[in-house]
């Protein structure tokens, strides 16, 4: 099994993406992305001057020569809203990648399964590379992946929460009904919960708010680059069998009574 993450034929050699919100710093998120080893970078559209491009921004702090930058439309609550921050972001000169998220309400941050379709269909049809954030259902997740997304992103639990991922059965049931990549988004909040999703067979992980809001940014996003790591090592390695019983380390065999 190759060790490469492959999107939509494009090679990543780190399954760890990483997100710029919520730092208190351009400086620190510069130095956290550094130490993470990651290669993905995602970017709200909206958190861009993209209209005042002689103005200092979030961009002015990621080497794109270093990072690929993966917009996306964070805040976007219907389909119109989400494909216009879309083509806006193209329009830029980002890419033709998107992260597409279609909230459903502002309280919980849920996609919008039936929006976020309809809305990656449009992308797709003009030449989007769509990357979706989705619910963990093994339906949605199909059809997204039938229609034509590159990935499909489940959330672990509510974005920003940091309840880490309390149903990995889920995750499990998606990556074996989708041949796309799949990216656990949302809701890990330490390294333990990274690790365990990358064990569980994920192929990357997308997380923001457990770097930005940690006592030290920079320390955290290398433990997440090392758990995803172990995480993944894990899952190819294979596990041993649960038992119900105990088994000794020692075999009986071969010992004289």
């Amino acid at each position: 099994m190759s060790e490469e993450l492959v999107i939509a034929g494009r090679k990543f050699r780190s399954r760890l993406m990483l997100g710029t919100g919520k730092y208190k710093t351009f400086e620190l998120m510069k130095e956290a992305l550094d130490a993470s080893g990651c290669e993905i970078v995602t970017v709200a559209v909206r958190r861009v001057n993209l209209d005042k491009p002689q103005e200092k921004s979030l961009l002015d702090y990621i080497d794109r020569n270093k990072y690929f930058i993966l917009p996306n439309t964070a805040g976007c609550y219907s389909v119109d809203e989400a494909v216009r921050i879309a083509r806006l972001g193209k329009a830029a000169g980002l890419t033709n990648w998107v992260k597409l998220e279609v909230i459903a309400d502002p309280k919980y941050l849920f996609p919008d399964p039936i929006a976020t379709i309809e809305a990656a269909k449009i992308l797709i049809k003009e030449g989007f590379i769509v990357l979706p954030y989705t619910t963990d259902d093994v339906t949605v997740a199909k059809k997204l992946a039938e229609i034509g997304c590159s990935t499909v992103m489940p959330g672990a639990s509510f974005i920003g929460s940091g309840q880490g991922v309390p149903n990995y059965a889920k995750i499990k049931l998606i990556k074996a009904s989708v041949s796309v990549p799949v990216v656990v988004d949302s809701g890990i909040g330490c390294a333990s919960d990274a690790a365990v999703a990358m064990e569980t067979g994920a192929d990357a992980c997308l997380i923001n708010t457990a770097v930005a809001e940690a006592e030290n940014p920079v320390l955290m996003a290398e433990s997440m680059k090392l758990a995803v790591e172990a995480g993944r090592k894990s899952f190819l390695s294979g596990r041993m069998p649960v038992r119900e019983y105990a088994s000794a380390s020692s075999p009986a065999a071969g010992i004289s009574k």
